[in-house]
């Protein structure tokens, strides 16, 4: 079994997850391969007092990047970035510190 801190990767601070905090929903980037239970498992020991009601997982795809150069030896290079997977947890009781005052 996994440990907490190698499932919950670290939490989402974006305008619209901080906003949502008002509704008890905390949004985390978890790992590829971290299915529901787990997360909810991770979360409840992480964060003492903290009850998950629900949890809703995705997969965000890694969007495609041209990198180099506009000389003529100096060719573009086209690649990914890396794919990664977001939880948005429902807490039915407790709180998160990483979401307190913002």
């Amino acid at each position: 079994m996994k440990e907490p801190t190698e499932i919950i990767l670290r939490p989402i601070l974006t305008e619209k997850s901080v906003a949502q905090t008002a509704q008890r929903k905390y949004t985390f980037a978890v790992a590829l391969d971290a299915n529901k239970v787990e997360i909810r498992r991770a979360i409840e020991q992480l964060f003492d007092g903290a009850r998950v009601a629900r949890v809703h997982t995705m997969v965000v795809r890694g969007k495609q990047r041209r990198m180099g150069g506009y000389r003529r030896r100096a060719s573009r290079v086209e690649g990914r970035t890396s794919s990664w997977k977001k939880a948005i947890v429902t807490l039915s009781e407790g709180t998160i510190p990483a979401f307190e005052g913002l």
